[in-house]
């Protein structure tokens, strides 16, 4: 695979689906840009080329769906912080959430906002994806989901099907039925901090006064930042979050929220760029 600027295909739209860009399939400044930021970020030359180890990465991440339109300005507040000061390092259409979303769950303090949206931020590859991506290869699947597929073997008739790789493995737990229901890939993870599992999606959906199990989709169209909100709350992390501003508190929120620290330089970078921003 190889595509640089001037080309103009599908593979080039494919490209700029995933990264959030226009995808009119011409390889063009505004995408060598958005390459060179993902390359940057995920630690591979930036030259705005796409080889295979870069479209490989890209691959990976879910297909870009938009948050739905809401005015940028003004802006309003959360318990007197001045969310302007966003502006430019969180997408304008996700700042218009904010106000709703943290002063219904409580995360309105320099910390706790800067807390939640590090972590937001990093699960959703910059407020772009939200939706889970399950489109693994056969060792794919053998290497990330080894309970389920202990063998590539056993993984090859899943191979590339998100529908039956999450049935699967989400099928006959958080609430889900069996595989064969295919409840596992209706209540797969959406939003900015992934909600997965209908037990999940029932009880978000109570919180806001809506069935969600009904239209599990508006989590990802409507609702990913108010979701996230509410795991946030559940998991009493806006709790943790009045820890501190130490790297150590920035861990222990990682660990609720991804089971491990991965990604924790990321999360702790995107933390004190937020925190520096709504304290002054």
């Amino acid at each position: 695979m190889l595509l640089k600027k001037g080309d103009n295909n599908e593979n080039v739209k494919l490209l700029q689906q995933k990264l959030g860009v226009d995808p009119v399939g011409n390889f063009g400044p505004a995408t060598e840009a958005a390459v060179k930021a993902f390359q940057t970020k995920n630690g591979l030359i930036a030259d705005g080329i796409v080889g295979d180890g870069t479209w490989n990465k890209i691959m990976g991440l879910a297909i870009t769906a938009p948050v739905p339109a809401q005015a940028p300005t003004p802006v309003a507040s959360v318990g007197g912080l001045n969310l302007t000061k966003l502006k430019g390092h969180i997408p304008d259409a996700v700042i218009a959430q904010i106000p709703e979303t943290a002063s219904k769950f409580g995360i309105n303090t320099p910390l706790r906002l800067a807390h939640f949206l590090a972590q937001c931020g990093h699960e959703s590859g910059g407020f772009r994806a939200v939706q889970e991506n399950l489109n693994y290869s056969a060792k794919g699947l053998n290497g990330i989901f080894r309970k389920y597929f202990p063998t590539e073997a056993s993984a090859a008739a899943y191979a590339r099907n998100p529908a039956k790789i999450a049935a699967k493995v989400y099928g006959g737990r958080m609430g889900n039925g069996a595989e064969a229901t295919g409840e596992g890939y209706k209540f797969r993870g959406r939003g900015y901090i992934q909600l997965t599992g209908k037990d999940n999606y029932k009880a978000f959906g109570g919180s806001i006064g809506e069935d969600m199990t009904a239209t599990p989709d508006k989590v990802a169209t409507h609702y990913p930042l108010l979701s996230a909100a509410w795991f946030f709350s559940k998991n009493g992390l806006h709790k943790l979050a009045d820890g501190g501003s130490t790297d150590a508190v920035v861990t222990q929120i990682t660990k609720r929220v991804n089971g491990g620290t991965i990604g924790l330089p990321d999360r702790i970078k995107h933390f004190k760029e937020y925190y520096n921003l709504l304290k002054s």
